[in-house]
């Protein structure tokens, strides 16, 4: 059988995520045989997709990079574009519409990504002068399934494709041995036995929890009156116009025939303000005092205008690039916190720049039920209280929801349901992962603020994991795990290398984006 220059195929992209960890779960048997090294190629792709399909774009020079020197491009029937095939095939198969523009620039930059490992591996394994004898490259083109008859390899068959197609087909299967060595010899270094017995046992113990929560949305009004009359300040109300300049001579001449009434007010600002007041005659409305700090920079004149009269004009006020002129529509009034108009703003002020002080609140709470239940109990007072009280686990240490330990599902904090809890953050906050495990069993945790809510936890269990899912998760690191973190380690050194220079995007954008 003869070979030809370099036409190499694509590999079908493996799920990384949790669908993976699900099946091993259900049969692990089956991914000791058949996960072993995730990115191993697969010698029963259907070859005849390779030479009659293409990927379908137009043909051209769309050179996305390059390692080593080597191009990384899209050309018809190539790595490159059999990957996109077969990425996009694994999207659609779960549901995914690989031509959807959120998920399309992904699925192109994974199939860039693969196809730049699969060269760094080669350029890497020629630089060690590793080759392939031909008699194995023979062999194992006549094993292919398509060749086979009765069980036998068939040369009818086989002369049934043409001279050039069985060049490529040559030439790919001695690519891919190439890369079945490198693989080889990086996923088949002895890991011990200890190491990976270690990582299981980080699973365990577990601990269950009961928890009550305490939501600073359920702040009172009572605390949002008291905050409104200690900072009466705040909320006073002034009703102003204004125009603004980009010139301060231009500013201070306009001024000089406001004050004399050559002008009017509304016309210049209509005319020559530059603000978005323009088109309102300058008219800014009623403003709250607060508010007034993102109008009027300065201290000295923001207190200035608020205390001047209906209809006067201000100096001219440096703004920073333009200059403003003022004037009082109506002058500041006192705040009334009987009008629930008012008082909707003080909550809002509150919740958007006081929010620590909601948060105390809410921790007060969340000691004084403390401090009832030790007298009495959890429950009894979480009766009394109206308390919802939620229980998850059994749940190990698990910062990040790692996969590893995610396998088992529920030792995953986001597979339990405790509604109101954004349980993906929480999984993510370390503190969160502090408390829960530090604080003794059947006592109460200290309070945890997690989102919009502050936390009780009472840890009412702890036991160690089952033997069988210590074994699993085992299994699982030696047979999939360790492979796969390795395999995301190998393609970021090699995208990170000084060999590669990486033009994806630029490319991608011009091409699709314009």
């Amino acid at each position: 059988m003869a070979k030809k220059d370099k036409n190499s195929r694509g590999q079908e992209e493996e799920s990384l995520g949790s669908g993976v960890s699900k099946k091993f779960k259900q049969n692990p048997a089956l991914y000791i045989g058949s996960v072993v090294i995730l990115v191993l190629v697969v010698f029963i792709f259907l070859f005849a997709e390779l030479l009659g399909g293409g990927a379908g774009r137009d043909s051209g020079d769309w050179t996305f990079g390059y390692y080593d020197k080597t191009p990384i491009s899209w050309v018809h029937g190539n790595t490159f574009t059999q990957y996109h095939r077969n990425i996009s095939n694994y999207y659609q198969s779960q549901g995914v519409d690989p031509n959807d523009s959120r998920f399309s620039s992904q699925i192109f930059r994974q199939a860039f990504e693969r196809t730049v490992l699969d060269t760094a591996i080669l350029k890497t394994m020629k630089s060690s002068n590793y080759i392939v004898p031909d008699k194995t490259v023979d062999r194992n083109v006549a094993q292919l399934p398509q060749f086979q008859e009765n069980g036998r390899f068939s040369r009818a068959l086989y002369n049934q494709m043409s001279e050039s197609n069985r060049r490529i087909l040559w030439r790919q299967i001695q690519e891919d041995l190439i890369k079945k060595m490198y693989y080889d010899n990086i996923f088949g270094l002895l890991i011990p036995a200890s190491e990976a017995e270690f990582i299981a046992k980080m699973v365990s113990p577990v601990r269950s929890f009961d928890m009550v929560s305490f939501s600073v949305d359920n702040y009172p009004y009572s605390e949002y009156l008291d905050f409104a009359e200690e900072n009466t300040e705040l909320f006073r109300s002034i009703h102003l116009s204004k125009i603004t300049i980009n010139s301060e001579r231009e500013a201070k001449r306009l001024l000089e025939l406001l004050k004399d009434g050559s002008l009017l007010f509304e016309d210049v600002a209509i005319s020559q303000s530059m603000d978005f007041y323009a088109e309102r005659g300058g008219d800014m409305g009623s403003r709250f005092f607060y508010e007034l700090d993102q109008e009027i920079p300065s201290v000295f004149d923001r207190d200035t205008i608020v205390n001047m009269e209906k209809g006067q004009l201000s100096e001219v006020i440096n703004m920073g690039d333009n200059w403003s002129i003022f004037r009082v529509e109506e002058e500041l009034t006192e705040p009334d916190f009987t009008n629930d108009a008012i008082m909707d703003t003080v909550r809002s002020y509150v919740r958007n720049f006081q929010r620590g002080r909601m948060e105390d609140w809410a921790i007060a709470q969340a000691n004084e039920f403390i401090e009832a239940a030790n007298e009495s109990s959890f429950d009894s007072v979480a009766n009394l209280w109206s308390l919802n009280k939620q229980s998850f686990g059994p749940l190990p240490i698990n910062f990040g929801s790692l996969d590893l330990f995610s396998s088992q599902e529920k030792y995953s904090l986001e597979s339990f349901s405790l509604p109101g809890i954004d349980l993906h953050n929480m999984a993510r906050n370390e503190n969160f992962w502090k408390i829960a495990f530090s604080t003794e069993i059947n006592t109460l945790s200290e309070p945890f603020v997690q989102g919009n809510n502050v936390i009780v936890f009472l840890p009412t269990q702890q036991e160690e994991a089952d033997v069988e899912i210590i074994d699993s998760i085992t299994l699982m690191y030696l047979s999939y795990y360790l492979n796969n973190i390795t395999d995301q380690l190998l393609l970021q050194y090699f995208l990170n290398h000084e060999k590669m220079e990486d033009n994806f995007w630029d490319v991608y954008f011009r091409i699709f984006m314009n």
